[in-house]
């Protein structure tokens, strides 16, 4: 018989759902979702028949604005395991990862899943971390990658990671992550993340709780002995075209002066011009950490300023760490840990609003007189 594997249908989710409950007793993907992953632009489901009878599928996610794919569930039928259907079906993940086109495939697997952590490492996969207590029934997973291009092995640094707990933290949780990593003996809690938040907002931003901005995370850095760099793009007030009222406008142009005047005291250098990709490397093999505002819209569709931490460079990609995870689009912490974003692409998502913001703190260990470079 012969193996023949395609993508999915709506015709086949009676029996993907009939698949899915004879291979899983727990963390089951269920009928609705399984007609969702079918039908979504960033996902993919691929079956595989035998007689024209279902016996495989695989369901890859794709992260928007990214070059990775997260292989989110393979499941092979009972009668056919041991004929190497589970390796088709991965090896047809790769392929259809690399035409979407995303250059890394990375997955999660139950540490007592012995045969399926054999199938990865022939496939030359390679072990990330573990994630303690991923499964319903508390059991750990091994998270894996792979890279689809023989030459993209970048030596990435291991940089700690934080989730941000609300949604206007994304400043601070990318600063914990520099300080941290800068200086390992920081502690990372909610207490320090809402600490950084009151001492770095802008007060008011579009709707809800202030945003952070340059200023603010900078001194945030400087008042704890970090040195810091700032670079904007302009001389303008920052995030000022995303209020309306007057009042709330001349709240935030105050509260940027002081910050500002406050930073001078402290010598951190301001310089008024955007940073290239190639500048943000130089300073990161220089040994500092730069910490990015881009626009949320080219990853997660909301017109929203987002500050993301650098933690690596290669010939292609710019990796990052992204403090918010999307699990509505079925994300996990693993898929914000560096993520590779094309170096073109990442020069174009590092800006936000009307006037294009370009926005960049710089982290070092050492006195801000020691980060100029």
């Amino acid at each position: 018989m012969t193996l023949h594997i395609r993508h999915g249908d709506v015709s086949d989710i009676p029996a993907l759902d009939q698949l899915e409950r004879a291979c899983f007793h727990g963390d089951r993907i269920s009928r609705r979702q399984l007609h969702y992953l079918v039908k979504k632009g960033n996902a993919a489901v691929l079956v595989a028949e035998e007689d024209g009878r279902l016996v495989g599928d695989v369901v890859l996610l794709f992260s928007r604005g990214t070059s990775v794919a997260r292989l989110y569930s393979i499941a092979v039928a009972d009668h056919m395991r041991g004929r190497s259907v589970g390796r088709a079906l991965v090896t047809a993940a790769e392929k259809e990862t690399w035409a979407r086109p995303r250059a890394y495939l990375r997955l999660e697997v139950r540490k007592d899943n012995t045969a399926a952590i054999r199938l990865y490492e022939s496939l030359g996969y390679r072990r990330l971390g573990e994630w303690p207590g991923y499964y319903e029934d508390h059991m750990d997973a091994w998270r894996f990658e792979k890279s689809l291009s023989p030459h993209l092995h970048p030596d990435l640094p291991a940089v700690p990671f934080y989730r941000q707990t609300l949604e206007f933290t994304c400043g601070p949780a990318a600063l914990m992550m520099a300080m941290k990593h800068l200086r390992p003996e920081t502690g990372l809690s909610r207490h320090l993340e809402l600490r950084l938040w009151r001492e770095a907002t802008t007060i008011f931003m579009t709707s809800g709780h202030g945003g952070c901005g340059p200023f603010g995370l900078a001194l945030a850095a400087a008042r704890r002995g970090f040195g810091a760099q700032v670079h904007v793009s302009g001389d303008g007030v920052h995030f000022i075209a995303s209020v309306r009222d007057p009042e709330k406008k001349e709240v935030i142009r105050l509260v940027q002066e002081d910050m500002q005047l406050e930073l001078e005291d402290l010598g951190v250098p301001i310089t008024t011009g955007a940073l290239t990709v190639e500048d943000m490397e130089h300073r990161f093999h220089a040994g500092g950490i730069p910490i990015v505002l881009i626009s949320s819209w080219a990853i997660y569709q909301e017109r929203m300023p987002h500050w993301v931490l650098v933690t690596g460079f290669d010939s292609n990609f710019v990796y990052v760490h992204d403090p918010y995870v999307d699990e509505e689009e079925g994300e996990t912490l693993m898929d914000s840990i560096n993520m590779p974003i094309g170096r073109a692409q990442f020069g174009r998502m590092a800006r936000y609003g009307r006037v294009g913001l370009q926005a960049v703190v710089t982290l070092y260990a050492g006195s801000a007189a020691e980060a100029v470079v």
